[in-house]
């Protein structure tokens, strides 16, 4: 009986190696000589296009049949119109899309512009799970949190579109903690933001450090720009001495909004994902690549030198966030939503 079992055994770890190897040389034969297109929500020249062109330089090689991986910056309404562009792309594993996350936020809100459904999309991971700051310029005249509580007039920050973390974390922060703020959206991305700062047009901006610390590492080092506030769970490890927005939350309310309106969305910014209904070898294929990309040590080495942070989440820990964010709680919704959704 036992060497039956056994020779049972050793035939099913047989099929099952079969099985992966066709599956693998499938996956090689369809991907081989195609091109993969990634599809960022926002400009170049930002944090977004930044982690993008990485990844994209480096994914090929994780992929059976050396796909060639290229990179188109479709902008606008803070990555909407990336993002319902991919729901409704052909389900082929050619074409990923890069949107920033809290737009799952926006879709449980009830945002109409939002055209897909979050539940359905095909999540591959995001490359960092990011911490949020407000960088203001000097010529502000804020150099603190206790400056800008204290300001005669409101300070301009610059955003995108409602769901873009560039213009939920003002609203969050005004109506929060009521920061002085007057908020002026319809950027293309973080990168006309900063251009706009340095131009005096507006005052400065909220969105992710990794990006901040990279992109505008000119404007920190000269002291120029200064990170006045983040609004983080803990704070950056590399910022201590930076005011935590949560830190100065008077009421339940408030924390609340914190928490719920830029904590839980804070993971999934930079999200990767492909459309609804791809099948599934070709899901498990681009999230086995994923995953082995974060590890690459060329890529690693890529991200040090342009001093952007790795810090990543799978396809399934990504499935996980969103589900619990469609679990929340109604009354936080409607409280989040009379905050973040801006009434015409």
């Amino acid at each position: 009986m036992a060497k039956i079992a056994g020779l049972l055994l050793m035939l099913l770890l047989v099929g099952a190696t079969n099985t992966n190897t066709q599956a693998a040389s499938a996956e090689q034969s369809f991907y081989k000589g195609k091109t993969i297109r990634i599809i960022v929500g926002f400009a170049a020249g930002g944090g977004f296009d930044a982690y993008a062109r990485a990844i994209a330089r480096n994914l090929s090689r994780h992929i059976p049949g050396n796909p060639a991986v290229i990179v188109d910056n479709m902008t606008g309404a803070g990555s909407r119109i990336a993002a319902n562009y991919l729901y409704k792309a052909p389900p082929d594993g050619l074409i990923i899309g890069n949107f920033i996350g809290s737009l799952v936020l926006q879709q449980i809100m009830g945002d109409k512009s939002v055209e897909f459904d979050a539940r359905k999309f095909e999540w591959l991971g995001a490359p960092v799970q990011d911490e949020t700051v407000c960088a203001i310029t000097k010529a502000s005249g804020i150099n603190s949190l206790d400056d800008w509580f204290a300001a005669k007039k409101p300070v301009k920050l610059g955003g995108e579109a409602p769901g873009a973390n560039d213009s939920d974390a003002p609203r969050i922060l005004k109506a929060a903690l009521g920061l002085p703020i007057q908020l002026i959206e319809g950027f293309k991305g973080t990168s006309n933001i900063r251009i706009a700062a340095e131009a005096g047009e507006v005052d400065g901006g909220c969105w992710t450090w990794a990006s901040i610390r990279t992109t505008w590492s000119k404007g920190l080092e000269s002291g120029l720009v200064k990170p006045i506030i983040q609004i983080n769970p803990k704070k950056a490890a590399d910022i201590p001495n930076v005011p935590n927005a949560i830190d100065y939350a008077k009421t339940a309310e408030a924390r609340v909004l914190i928490e719920s309106g830029t904590h839980a969305p804070s993971a999934i910014l930079r999200a990767y994902a492909v459309a609804p209904g791809t099948p599934k070898e070709r899901i498990n294929t681009l999230r086995t690549a994923f995953n082995a990309t974060m590890k690459d040590q060329e890529f690693i080495a890529e991200m040090d030198k342009s001093k952007l942070e790795i810090n990543p989440l799978s396809g399934s820990e990504m499935e996980s966030i969103v589900k619990k964010l469609f679990g929340m709680d109604a009354a936080n919704v409607a409280k989040i939503r009379e905050v973040l959704v801006p009434k015409n």
